[in-house]
């Protein structure tokens, strides 16, 4: 695969508060640059776990790459999405997405306006400064003021309220229009593809099979299968096994190039040796600086879990090894009672998280 240039592609979340239309807007772009077929689609396809079919909610961040070619230049162009959850329970996915992009559409309901989750994203974005799409979603609902709410939203971020989109995610009106805009307003990846390695680690999940698989943000350098590749929080050295961008569903490339996003195949076993925020560059020319990373969270809501048998406590303990690696703002810690036995004290974000 020949390397992707910088200057096509573009890496957006779409941040808001809990259903404004994230997951549906992102339908949209998955039919419109033909990522997933007319036959496979189904609402909300981005998230994969029952509980948020169930709730039809967004828990957990989804990376998705797509293929879009601009009807007038020709040009192709690679767009890396991140969907994000709205409720406050998950903001800690919505921080982790932010540090890997470049800019976010901030999408308000067009009957509801500015809610609480609209403001405390749109300060996240501010302050890892990013580039701001304002779109309004909905307009297709009966007895919307558009232009109250154009006003609204223009107000709190200080712009001009035609600068404020406006688009139907349940239809696909303005749809096309709104791709159009990222391509033109939303900044190219800045990394340096002739400098040492550095990706951040913004997720991770483990596969019987493979190990663990890590989400990444390839800001400088490149990473090809067969690369010794090193994390500097903990100075572990692990084999690149497979490189590739996420379709949403794996795709294997033979190399990743600064600026994308998609993952890395470590064949871990050991659950805790990947963090998230951590850095990985090449063990034969490695970077001398790690990126940012993320801070720690406070968990809000604590509660005590316990295998129903005692012997269960192993599976238990690998059951949550796993899970943290796939929500890093989960905390647990060995506790013991006098009644229930071995178990863990668990912290999370809030009621709807635990």
């Amino acid at each position: 695969m020949l390397e992707q240039k910088q200057n096509l592609i573009r890496n957006f979340s779409i941040i808001a508060h809990i259903d404004h239309g994230k997951s549906t807007l992102a339908d949209r772009f998955l039919e419109l640059t033909k990522t997933i077929s007319a036959k496979k689609m189904r609402p909300q396809f981005l998230d994969q776990m029952s509980l948020e079919k169930e709730r039809g909610i967004t828990i957990k961040l989804q990376p998705v790459n797509m293929l879009y070619q601009d009807s007038q230049s020709g040009r192709k162009y690679s767009l890396n999405l991140i969907d994000t959850p709205g409720h406050v329970d998950f903001s800690y996915e919505v921080s982790r997405s932010l540090a890997a992009v470049e800019g976010v559409i901030l999408l308000v309901d067009a009957r509801q306006g500015v809610q609480a989750q609209t403001i405390a994203n749109l300060h996240l974005a501010l302050r890892e400064k990013l580039t701001i799409i304002p779109v309004l979603n909905k307009i297709d609902l009966p007895n919307v003021d558009i232009a109250t709410r154009r006003s609204e939203l223009a107000q709190l971020l200080n712009i001009d309220p035609k600068d404020v989109l406006a688009v139907s995610a349940k239809t696909g009106q303005g749809v096309a229009e709104l791709l159009k805009v990222i391509i033109q307003k939303m900044p190219p990846p800045t990394g340096r593809a002739d400098f040492p390695a550095r990706a951040l680690i913004f997720d991770s999940f483990f596969d019987s099979y493979r190990g663990v698989v890590a989400l990444i943000k390839l800001v400088d350098g490149k990473i090809k299968v067969g690369d010794q590749l090193t994390m500097l929080a903990i100075n572990q050295t692990i084999d690149c096994l497979e490189t590739g961008l996420l379709k949403p569903n794996l795709a294997p490339i033979e190399q990743l190039s600064a600026g994308q996003i998609g993952y890395v195949v470590t064949g871990l076993k050991e659950l805790g040796e990947v963090r998230v925020g951590d850095t990985i560059t090449l063990e034969n020319n490695p970077a001398s600086k790690a990126l940012p990373g993320y801070k720690e969270v406070k968990p809000m809501v604590y509660a005590g879990i316990f295998p129903k048998e005692g012997d269960d406590y192993a599976a238990l303990r690998d059951a949550m090894d796993k899970l943290k690696l796939n929500d890093s703002a989960l905390f647990y810690e060995p506790e013991h009672s006098q009644a229930l036995g071995f178990g863990f004290r668990c912290g999370f974000l809030g009621l709807l998280h635990m």
